[in-house]
């Protein structure tokens, strides 16, 4: 650990320490009260309509299961606050932008490409590959974080990027495991559930925190309200950035498919597929790094069962509906091949759209893969066992799922 970090982690454990002290006398800083929240976000935005989203349901969950479940450290709170007041932040400005140029809604989102898997099976590999392809439009993270908030001019661009950078570097001081099992910088590519947790719609926030009841209340709720925000979003950064094809990605959508392709009926879907035994193990890795960042109550094993279920629900709900689909609209790709044939893949996924594969993009790519080599940042260690997943009962969970793509079970390491 550098001296650096070693100061930020004395520095934060004297915050927490003071924070328990002012909860005993009853004081709890800040406050996670929802219309103070609404006012924060407008006193910083100079800005008072935040549209006609509805979003007082799920931020009202939201905040009850953050003030009642997460057992949030005292930095946990300032965290979770600054994060709702800036998405409420960034909803005030893209609706004055809306409002400032209505033929934002003229813009047509046509076919865009998802890209949609379990978590850790390669879906952010290929997706960083296929953003290097000029003709390829994806988002990247600084314009999801401050999609309005400053003016699209080379100086605003910059601003919003170097804002973003600094912000990601704070998180990475927080959580500096965080960085070996999930790359994140501005200028890279962005999944879709940082987009719809603009309007509290989104798997981002039990994955950091746990705030179970939301969780719940949102995987059986109709997330239309995520994808027409989603859609509007798009159609805002199109104008900022136009580009040939949208290439999105999130584990996330296995939510909810059957409102993604009401939103986008000419979706086109690259399943990815892994081993659900290493996913399982890695995914419950990924959550515990992140919640110990913020929270005194980050048990691995309850995390892992917490999570196992859920996403083994998910899947199921997703090749349900996708069932009812044309065959056409969808193609399969194993992590293997993700991880071991970058560029042969890509060809497949080209070829599977239809798309010529430049002799330019190629480049790119091969470029990519040179400058991101497997384990950059670390080895991003896990197993079944440190977990408390059988691997027997695990073999069943996903048993039906493995038969159908093939997917061979490895032993666990």
């Amino acid at each position: 650990m550098s001296l650096a970090e070693t100061a930020v982690g004395a520095a934060v454990n004297a915050l927490n320490v003071g924070g328990k002290t002012l909860a005993r006398l009853g004081v709890s800083a800040p406050s996670l009260d929802v219309e103070g929240l609404r006012a924060a976000a407008r006193r910083r935005a100079g800005l008072t309509d935040f549209g006609a989203w509805a979003i007082d349901e799920p931020l009202e969950r939201l905040m009850r299961a953050y003030r009642d479940e997460a057992a949030l450290t005292t930095l946990g709170r300032i965290t979770v606050r600054e994060l709702i007041v800036s998405l409420l932040e960034s909803l005030l400005h893209l609706e004055a932008e809306r409002a400032r140029s209505p033929s934002i809604a003229d813009r047509r989102i046509e076919a865009p490409v998802f890209i949609i898997g379990l978590p850790r099976t390669g879906t952010t590999l290929l997706h960083g590959l296929m953003s290097e392809d000029s003709d390829n439009r994806v988002p990247r993270t600084w314009e999801v974080m401050f999609p309005a908030t400053f003016p699209n001019t080379e100086p605003g661009i910059e601003a919003a990027r170097k804002l973003t950078e600094s912000r990601l570097a704070w998180a990475n001081r927080l959580a500096p495991q965080f960085k070996t099992i999930h790359p994140i910088a501005p200028d890279l590519p962005q999944e879709c559930i940082a987009i719809t947790a603009q309007v509290f719609m989104s798997i981002q926030f039990h994955t950091t925190h746990d705030v179970p009841s939301y969780e719940t209340w949102f995987e059986q709720h109709s997330q239309r309200l995520g994808y027409e925000f989603h859609h509007r979003l798009l159609q805002h950064l199109e104008t900022r950035r136009p580009g040939r094809h949208w290439v999105l990605k999130a584990p996330g959508h296995l939510f909810a498919l059957d409102d993604l392709l009401a939103r986008y009926p000419d979706a086109k879907i690259v399943q990815t597929h892994r081993d659900p035994l290493r996913v399982m193990a890695s995914m419950a890795s990924h959550a515990t790094v992140l919640r110990r960042a913020f929270s005194d109550s980050a048990d691995p094993e309850r995390i892992a069962a917490d999570w196992t279920e859920r996403w083994a629900q998910a899947l199921k709900k997703f090749l349900a509906v996708r069932d009812r689909c044309g065959p056409e609209q969808f193609l399969d790709l194993s992590y293997d091949d993700i991880e071991n044939s970058p560029l042969e893949t890509v060809e497949r996924v080209y070829a599977f759209l239809g798309w010529p594969l430049t002799d330019g993009a190629r480049a790119a790519m091969s470029r990519f893969i040179e400058a991101n080599p497997k384990n950059k940042h670390g080895v991003h260690r896990y197993s079944l066992a440190e977990y408390g997943l059988d691997r027997e009962t695990e073999m069943r969970r996903f048993g039906d799922y493995c038969a159908r793509f093939n997917i061979a079970v490895q032993a666990d390491r």
